[in-house]
């Protein structure tokens, strides 16, 4: 931009004779002085004061603005014509401001001695101001405003020597307001003293207003700048030594600057150091706009950001200036949409031309605007020569229906479906089935249509074509259903956890500790009240509410587990009203459920936790449609599916069905969205709300349970959603409590760590009633300290989530650096991941969650202590055995070699009973779990089952009854710390841990007699 040093000036006389030229005037036109003056003005422009004629011929655009010159003429400015307007015309007022008059002050006498004009400008008679006046008299006419001011700039300057230098506003002759500029100086006489204070006075009202325009000009400037949704910026080109352009710094930028580009802090900053990686292709062309001083626009992409930008680039502030303004938008999502669009159009393209089928696409109004290549070749006609449809080639009998049903499905926006015959390029006409989907934009207005024909000859000759056919699309279903019982158990984890996921947390945390104080607390008062019978019955119905309690809370945590599916003979009726109240946890308090059981309900055969998954599924996906408000009603009842439903819907046979039904309230669905509602990876959720997953699981679980599922919507009034489940004959399975036989205690020292002051009470009080010594810690760490003091302990019995900074897990592997043959027992009612990883306890970890009785609690307690003595029985030398043996050879064996099957999960007692069972001349083998353990007896050829009662995936008595139903002279050893075992096997002995080869020996020698 030119400046104040040089600013483009053309000197006109009254004939508009060039009679000056400016420097300025010369950079943008190209002439030299020489050249122009002397010749007319209208020589350069034409007649018109905005197109100039520059001397190398090119047209220049510029904004002439002719000032009157003092003495006659004008002077003449020129400016580029953009927003730099205002500034310039600021920069032409400056360069020809007008001298009003001058002053001197006498200083000695204070007499104002000035010239006409000065006077004038004052409102001073001027003959007056000749021969002098105070000061006063023209400070009096300053504007009030400025006045104070003014004089004590006019004191400062007496007072410091320093020049004057000074603008205010004074009242005219004629009353009006000028703005001034008053310059001046002080004068010292012969002797040093300050003598006069003469000065020049300058009229500046034509700046002021410039320059008040030009704020207001630059504020309307602003104002648009910052409101642009565009990102708006202005740039400073930087070249190296040899003109290329290598870097550019931001002068200035919008608000829109930052949201458009991620770049914060914009201003000052080079791109090259924002994003070194920037392509070389955008300062190219920037540097051409700032070159060439002529605008562009582009689009382009700018990968070192990961955007893609449409732009638009201008020069301002002239060529030497090296300054570029940019409007730009970021075009990123919609060009990743375009690029997607042709990615799936040209996808779309490649699979129509592999298939066999003949595939087409018509325009919204039915004319068709493509054929993939077997229509050519089926028709025998040149490649792009169909250019409407294949109407000719449609047999004249089928034609008249074909062209109404495809009206039909035109006017109503509906799915084409209907078959004609379509002449072949061997003149034979051949069947074929027309189907045509509408494809919508999101306002739901369709776009195009995309058909397929497929031959359908031979199912129209033979119904034996037709039975082959219905036989592979049968198979493909049953592929379907496996495909997505396999997707199935993947999704288990994430649909629980989705459902419950706010509930099992602290919630499931603090509601089993407060059910383990009462649980616990009633458990001792039942000892305090036997004999009592109605205090005893009113206990027995409080500890009935607790287990109903600790069933809700177990349910809720069992959607975080993997557990083993097994179908069984349920009454849904019972099931649902058992999980009514987690429905109501699951899905919100703003929905109203309503459960309807019918009267006389059958049974059915099917997996509870599937069932129980897919009622859970149906639920949430109802809330989703009703967006958390509305009605839910479960209905379950009786239903009876005759031949003709059968034959209408051919997946399903004929027969006695339990049915469950999910009703909504919400939205509904369109048709051509229900068909595709059990497709896996189908939603209608937002992106990231749902993975697609839960209706195909649903439907996968009825498939493979013998049933059917039907959904009915209707747009605007809701969806059903209907489950038939086989009838079955066989009586309800009831869970069975299994009772152990009376509990024993001990007399071992037990750590109890707690930080709630109730259950820890509780704890300790029945420990001491079963024998125990107690040692109490409030956290981890006043555990830790009570270990590290040297006091013997035997057991640590700790909750798992505790405050502070010391974690449970990590107290517990501390002390058993510190006593390594310390058993540890953890308790919670929500284990975290301090001991879980995986959906899985740590190995090795032994919990008992809450709420526990006060028998579970003392034979977890005994079965732990007898595993932990036999390991240190087991790690001990076995001299002493073996010298007793030696020294009595009459106690060997009698028996023959046997073959034991050996059931233990602990591995270091496994081995070491091996090992003894293999030193008593038997042939021994090992399984860690009752799973590996069945596998092995249905191979059979066994003679010995020595089994633990604690198994991590079956109980051990269980094992027991399996093995005898296998083979029935089997003998059976229960090896377990339990003070009881059942009696119902017979035969069956008791092993105690910790055991010796002794007595194992002996209990061998028992079980097979």
């Amino acid at each position: 931009m030119d400046t104040l040093n040089s600013p483009p000036l053309i000197f006109v006389d009254v004939d508009n004779i060039v009679t000056g030229w400016s420097e300025g005037a010369q950079r943008l036109l190209g002439y030299a002085e020489a050249d122009i003056l002397g010749k007319s003005y209208g020589s350069l422009t034409g007649g018109d004061d905005r197109s100039f004629t520059a001397a190398d011929g090119r047209a220049v655009q510029l904004v002439a603005t002719s000032v009157p010159a003092p003495h006659g003429g004008a002077v003449i400015t020129l400016r580029a014509a953009d927003r730099l307007a205002m500034q310039e015309q600021l920069e032409l007022t400056l360069a020809n401001t007008d001298v009003i008059g001058s002053w001197d002050w006498d200083l000695q006498n204070d007499k104002v001695i000035a010239d006409r004009r000065f006077a004038e400008m004052f409102g001073v008679d001027p003959r007056a101001a000749a021969t002098g006046l105070p000061l006063e008299v023209f400070v009096f006419n300053i504007h009030a405003g400025d006045r104070d001011r003014v004089s004590a700039e006019i004191a400062h300057t007496v007072q410091t020597g320093e020049a004057f230098r000074s603008e205010y506003r004074v009242f005219d002759g004629d009353g009006s307001i000028r703005d001034v500029a008053a310059r001046g100086r002080i004068i010292y006489d012969e002797r040093g003293l300050k003598h006069r204070f003469p000065g020049m006075l300058f009229d500046i009202t034509a700046r002021r207003h410039a320059e008040r325009a030009a704020v207001r000009s630059d504020g309307r400037y602003r104002s648009l700048f910052q409101t642009l949704d565009d990102g708006f910026c202005v740039i400073q080109m930087i070249w190296d030594k040899d003109g290329k352009p290598v870097d550019y710094i931001f002068l200035e930028v919008n608000d829109a600057f930052e949201k458009q580009t991620g770049i914060l802090d914009g201003v000052g900053r080079r791109m090259r150091e924002i994003a070194p990686d920037h392509e070389q292709h955008w300062f190219d062309l920037y540097g051409q706009v700032a070159k060439t001083q002529e605008k562009t626009a582009f689009e382009n992409a700018a990968e070192a950001l990961d955007k893609y930008y449409d732009v638009q680039a201008f020069p301002v502030d002239g060529v030497e200036s090296g300054n570029v303004a940019i409007l730009f938008t970021d075009r990123s999502e919609q060009k990743k949409t375009e690029n997607a669009l042709r990615a799936s159009e040209a996808e779309f393209r490649t699979l129509s031309q592999s298939m066999l089928n003949h595939i087409w696409i018509a325009s919204p109004d039915g004319r068709a605007m493509w054929f993939n290549d077997r229509v050519y070749e089926y028709l025998g006609v040149p490649d792009g020569s169909l250019t409407d449809s294949i109407r000719p080639f449609v047999h004249t009998d089928d034609l008249p229906s074909a062209l109404a049903a495809w009206q039909v499905a035109l006017a109503s926006g509906q799915i084409l479906q209907t078959e004609y015959r379509v002449r072949r390029k061997d003149g034979v006409y051949r069947w074929h089935v027309v189907r045509a989907v509408p494809v919508r934009d999101a306002r739901g207005i369709i776009q195009r249509w995309i058909g397929s024909n497929t031959d359908i000859e031979h199912s129209k000759r033979n119904e034996e074509a037709l039975a082959s056919l219905n036989a592979t699309l049968e198979e493909k279903i049953e592929e379907r259903t496996r495909e997505l019982i396999m997707s199935q158990k993947a999704l288990q984890q994430a649909q629980k956890m989705e459902t419950i996921g706010q509930l099992t947390g602290g919630v499931a945390h603090d509601f089993n500790n407060l059910l383990q104080v009462v649980a616990g607390n009633l458990q001792l008062l039942a000892k305090d009240v036997a004999g009592n019978e109605r205090a005893q019955r009113r206990v027995n119905n409080a500890m009935a509410g607790v287990s109903r309690g600790a069933k809700l809370a177990s349910q809720l945590l069992a959607f975080g587990r993997r557990q083993a599916l097994e179908p069984k003979v349920i009454n849904v009726g019972r099931f649902l009203n058992g999980m009514e109240d987690l429905l109501r946890r699951s899905i919100g308090e703003s929905v109203e459920v309503e459960v309807i059981s019918a009267g006389g309900l059958w049974n059915t055969y099917a997996d509870p936790n599937q069932v129980e998954n897919a009622v859970l599924n149906l639920a949430i996906n109802a809330r989703d449609a009703m967006q958390g408000t509305g009605k839910l009603t479960i209905e379950v009842g009786n239903a009876s599916l005759d031949q003709d439903y059968a034959r209408a819907h051919s997946e399903v046979e004929p027969g006695q069905y339990v049915m469950i039904a999910v009703t909504d309230t919400g939205s509904g669905m369109m048709p051509e969205i229900m068909e595709k509602v059990f497709e896996p990876f189908f939603s209608t959720k937002p992106e990231g709300k749902g993975t697609g997953l839960g209706l195909s699981m649903v439907y996968g679980f009825v498939k493979q349970s013998g049933g059917h599922v039907k959904i009915y919507s209707e747009v605007g009034h809701g969806t059903t959603v209907r489950v038939y489940l086989p009838r079955a004959v066989a009586d309800e399975d009831r869970e069975i409590v299994i009772h152990n036989g009376p509990i024993v205690g001990g007399t071992e020292t037990v750590l109890v760590v707690e930080d709630d002051d109730e259950v820890r009470a509780t704890v300790i009080e029945t420990l001491a009633d079963l024998g125990y010594r107690v040692l109490t810690a409030r956290d981890a760490q006043a555990g830790l300290t009570v270990v590290e003091s040297g006091i013997p302990i035997d057991v640590i019995f700790t909750d798992v989530v505790m405050p502070g900074p010391l974690k449970s897990s990590e107290m517990a592997r501390r002390a058993k650096e510190r006593l390594p043959h310390l058993v540890v027992l953890f308790t919670s009612g929500y284990t975290e991941n301090s001991i879980v990883h995986g959906g899985k306890l740590d190995a090795g970890v032994e919990l008992l969650s809450k709420p526990y009785t006060r028998e579970a609690l003392a034979r977890r307690l005994r079965h732990l202590i007898a595993n932990q003595k036999q390991q240190q029985l087991a790690a001990a030398p076995k001299v002493a055995a073996v010298s007793a043996q030696a020294a009595n050879p009459a106690s060997t064996y009698s028996l023959s070699p046997l073959t034991v099957l050996l059931v233990e999960d602990d591995a270091l007692i496994r081995i070491n009973t091996a090992e003894m069972l293999a030193e008593l001349g038997h042939q021994v083998l090992e399984a860690g779990t009752a799973g590996e353990a069945m596998t092995a007896l249905q191979r059979g050829g066994f003679d010995l089952l020595v089994t633990d009662l604690g198994l991590p995936d079956m109980n051990g008595h269980e094992l027991a009854g399996k093995a005898r139903e296998l083979l029935p002279e089997i003998g059976i050893i229960y090896a377990t710390g339990d003070t009881s075992v059942p009696d119902d096997i017979p035969g069956a002995v008791m092993l105690g841990k910790p055991y010796d080869e002794a007595t194992l020996k002996a209990a061998v020698l028992k079980a097979v007699r």
